[in-house]
Parts: structure tokens; C-alpha cells; sequence
């Protein structure tokens, strides 16, 4: 069994009971998105992209049965992204990933319909404007995720202590101390980005995200064999979790991406000219 029968994952549209409890799931601002590079508007007003993870504390590592998250905690505006479209530094809450069981698909966000083996989401919040990371979820401006496409190539040093502690999480409900773990190593050089305006791709979907997708990805290692062996490194090691508890039948965690969704009228804005 697959990721395609857990949390609705592998449907075009979505599961129908997100409909059902979640009507914004058929929204005007939904996410992913497919990003069309020719029709993202080049806009000169967006400035660059600011991301300072100076102090970073109290890190965990947990599997929440659909991603592994690394959560921060107790940070202040020194962990936080400015500049690029927003007006106010959002905060750093957690980083987790999507990805697919093979690398013809796993990401959310797919560029002219091609998707990436995996994707990254850094996840922010507006505390200048919010007093809970909760209470920003629900607001219209209170989110703001960057997106970082992986791609299989080198193996990436910096990913390499990470994906050494999933074992820790295999199952859902699981929970690990990973402290100290500084994520801009996970971001490209470049930080040129395309922009919209977007939603959560879980439930609740509320749609509170300024979506902050960087045009360059970050490589990592996948299966290589070595005399023969082989061995399983970096992208792998994220398809050796599973969506269930250790008390349940195992299911692989794959495929845990929500579709492309509907443009519906949006403007995809670009930090650079094509």
C-alpha cells in the first residue's frame, strides 16, 4: 500500500471529505499551484528575500502521520524571513517535507506541469501583527511559507544529519530531541523566488499563506550502489517512514503531496526577469 490511500494524497481535486470539512478546500486561494514561468509577471517592486536563522532553539523532530516536521521553538525575530513581498518579518514555526515513491513525482508545486522528486516547506508566521502562531493560521496575511524544490543529484551534506535521525519517527505520533540544526543550510544560493497568494495544502487549508517559491533547488542524494550494495541515502531515507503507528498495518509514507489546484484568476509574481 501507498501514500495514495492516507489523508486523501493521490486524488486530482482532493479527497472528498476535505469538501465535506473543509469548504474552502474548492477556494479561490488555493495551494499548490502549477507555476507557469512565462506567465509569472516580472514585478521590480518585490525585493529580495531576507532569511536570518540566527537563533534557533528547543528543536524537535516528529512524524504527524502525513510529513516529518522540525519544530522551533521560543524564537524571536532573529529566525525569521523579511523583505521579499512581505511587510513585517515572519517568524520561523517548522520546516517538513513532500514528497513521492519514486523521483517522477513528490513535490507540490510543479513548474510548466513538472513536478520534483521532494519539496520543502519552511513555514512562517506574522508575530509582529499576531500573538499565536494559531490565531496568524486563520488571518489572511498571517502565513508565509517558502518552497524549496529538492532534486536528486550530489548528496547534500547538510541534509545528511536529518535524514540520519528518521529513524527516530518511523511511525506516526513520534516524537525526537534534534536540536541545534541551523536550516538555511537547506537553501539554495540563489534565492530568486516566484510569489502568490495561497493556502495551507493540509487541513485546515485556510487560506493565510504568502507562498515564497524559490526558482533554484537543492540537490540530494538518492539509491547508489557501491561494489553492488546498495545503499540507501538522503531521498530514500524519507520513503522509509511510514503514515501509521507502530500498532498499525505499516503503510509507506509516499506520495504525500496535494495536487496542482486551480490558478482561478491569481497573478504568479516574479523576483527576476525570465
Amino acid at each position: 500500500m501507498t501514500g495514495h490511500n492516507c489523508w486523501g494524497y493521490g486524488q486530482k481535486d482532493g479527497p472528498p471529505e476535505w469538501y465535506k470539512s473543509y469548504p474552502i478546500a474548492q477556494g479561490n486561494h488555493q495551494s499548490p499551484i502549477d507555476i507557469i514561468p512565462t506567465q509569472a509577471i516580472y514585478d521590480p517592486c518585490l525585493k529580495p528575500l531576507s532569511v536570518s536563522y540566527e537563533s534557533c532553539s528547543s528543536i524537535d523532530i516528529s512524524n504527524n502521520g502525513h510529513s516529518v516536521m522540525v519544530d522551533f521553538k521560543d524564537v524571536d525575530d532573529k529566525t525569521a524571513v523579511n523583505g521579499g513581498p512581505l511587510e513585517d518579518p515572519y517568524r520561523l514555526k517548522q520546516f517538513h517535507f513532500h514528497w513521492g515513491a519514486s523521483q517522477d513525482s513528490g513535490s507540490e508545486h510543479t513548474i510548466d506541469g513538472n513536478p520534483f522528486p521532494c519539496e520543502l516547506h519552511l513555514v512562517h508566521w506574522n508575530a509582529k501583527k499576531y500573538v499565536t502562531f494559531e490565531e496568524a493560521a486563520a488571518a489572511p496575511d498571517g502565513l508565509a511559507v517558502i518552497g524549496v524544490f529538492l532534486e536528486i543529484g550530489e548528496e547534500h551534506a547538510s541534509m545528511n544529519r536529518l535524514t540520519d535521525a528518521l529513524y527516530m519517527v518511523k511511525f506516526k505520533g513520534t516524537k525526537a530531541q534534534f536540536k541545534s540544526f541551523d536550516p538555511s543550510s537547506l537553501l539554495p544560493s540563489c534565492l530568486d523566488y516566484w510569489t502568490y497568494p495561497g493556502s495551507l495544502t493540509t487541513p485546515p487549508l485556510n487560506e493565510s499563506v504568502t507562498w515564497i517559491v524559490l526558482k533554484e533547488a537543492i540537490r540530494i542524494s538518492d539509491k547508489q550502489r557501491v561494489i553492488s550494495s546498495p545503499l540507501n541515502l538522503q531521498m530514500e531515507k524519507f520513503r522509509t517512514l511510514l503514515f501509521t503507528t507502530e500498532e498499525d498495518e505499516r503503510i509507506q509514507m509516499v506520495n504525500n503531496f496535494r495536487p496542482a489546484q486551480p490558478l482561478k484568476g491569481r497573478v504568479v509574481r516574479a523576483s527576476f526577469k525570465a
